[in-house]
């Protein structure tokens, strides 16, 4: 169990270190005089979407924090009961849009369960590509705009580069740079053209001293080792008891990766390491998701080493529409492209959950199926919705100008908070 190394600690400010270190009844105990409510968002730059907070001030310090959520709510799990499998692809981009190419695979690999399919080697290794590329995008905005947060803004010009040159990878590989709906229940809509595993190894080469660029930016950086260092800290027992997942669970001690425990898509055969945290603090979220980074390049370079041939769809004709080709000239694969356009695969009734490991958490799916092409009903678990239930607890005692950094280091999205 690799923990993330805090190489450089604050210089000792006191007054600030036990603020943070006393408990919330410590905090609140000696309060005194007129209690101040301040609104915080939901439109604010520092509360990254439309997240309201409801704070209650004595002076600066936080003594009640009411997270408001519900600003961008779209209904994608009404929306999903209303439609075949395969049309709600591109509703996924739009949860955590930050990732897209995850979403896509995490739903898919849900529908897949349901049907019982089996992904053949080539197809699986292209998702862990798909969904390592959507990681260190993901990551990459998050330690950009968290640093951005705390005042360091040349970071966040590293990271939006390489974000950059990762959509140009994106839209060699699925005609899109952002909504990609890429990922098809059973498969991809294309495979990776000849160049592509080329140009993935020459932005790897390029992108690892940027990583450590950043790193020597940020993580000896006075200034933003006082502004996160003993600030937002979430013990172990918190993490686990709030249900919060991803980096802001490992950051608290905690080693669970879904990769690891629950292996899919094969990500048993890749050799990477799950970085955990000690403190729980703002830091030691900040310090997992560039390792995170690192390890993601890892995996990527087993899988452009490893890609396997073959086919990148089940073997499943029944339930996957027909080579276009074959539909202009036959007329029975044109009978054929007809029913599932029209009546969508035909799945089993049961019941099913799928969780996979997104770069903000365990992304889950729930479906619950009558048979036929479309699912009576289907929840979605996102990561975000639930990290965030833990602010009306870890704001209490923390001053409000630590509010941009605590809410920056969990790196949450409002897309799929509110679905």
């Amino acid at each position: 169990m690799p923990t993330v190394t805090r190489e450089y600690e604050a210089l000792d400010n006191a007054a600030k270190t036990a603020r943070h270190l006393e408990s919330v009844e410590e905090t609140t105990t000696d309060i005194v005089g007129e209690k101040l409510v301040l609104n915080m968002g939901p439109s604010h730059p520092a509360t990254h979407g439309v997240l309201r907070l409801i704070l209650e001030l004595d002076g600066e310090t936080i003594t009640k924090a009411d997270p408001d959520v519900g600003f961008l709510h779209r209904g994608d799990e009404k929306i999903a009961e209303n439609m075949h499998y395969n049309q709600f692809v591109p509703y996924t981009d739009r949860l955590d849009y930050l990732a897209p190419l995850a979403n896509n695979v995490a739903y898919a690999c849900a529908v897949e369960k349901l049907l019982d399919w089996e992904l053949p080697a080539r197809g699986k290794a292209i998702r862990v590509l798909c969904c390592e590329l959507a990681r260190i995008s993901s990551h990459l905005l998050g330690v950009g705009v968290f640093a951005m947060d705390v005042g360091a803004m040349t970071v966040f010009l590293y990271t939006f580069t390489e974000r950059e040159k990762i959509y140009n990878l994106c839209e060699q590989l699925t005609g899109a740079r952002f909504t990609t709906s890429y990922t098809r229940v059973g498969g991809q809509t294309r495979d990776v053209t000849p160049d592509f595993l080329g140009r993935l190894t020459a932005f790897l080469d390029q992108f690892e001293p940027i990583i450590a660029e950043v790193d020597g930016l940020l993580s000896k950086n006075a200034i933003f080792i006082g502004r996160t260092q003993n600030v937002g800290i979430i013990s172990r027992e918190d993490a686990i008891s709030f249900g919060l997942t991803g980096p802001n669970l490992r950051a608290s001690g905690v080693e669970f990766d879904l990769r690891k425990a629950h292996p899919y898509l094969d990500y048993e055969k890749y050799e990477f390491d799950v970085p955990v945290g000690k403190v729980g603090d703002c830091y030691d979220r900040y310090l997992v998701r560039m390792e995170e980074l690192r390890q993601s390049v890892r995996i990527l370079r087993q899988v452009i080493a490893q890609m396997p041939e073959g086919p990148i769809n089940v073997a499943e004709a029944k339930g996957l529409l027909p080579k276009k080709e074959n539909v202009l000239m036959k007329m029975e694969e044109l009978i054929h492209h007809f029913i599932i356009a029209t009546q969508g695969i035909d799945a089993p009734a049961g019941e099913i959950y799928f969780g996979a490991e997104n770069p903000k958490g365990e992304l889950g799916f729930y479906i619950h199926s009558k048979g036929g092409g479309v699912p009576h009903r289907m929840k979605i678990r996102s990561p975000s919705f639930v990290n965030l239930s833990i602010l009306s607890q870890l704001l209490v005692g923390a001053m409000v100008s630590d509010v941009p950094a605590i809410l920056g280091s969990l790196d949450f999205v409002m897309g799929e908070c509110d679905r």
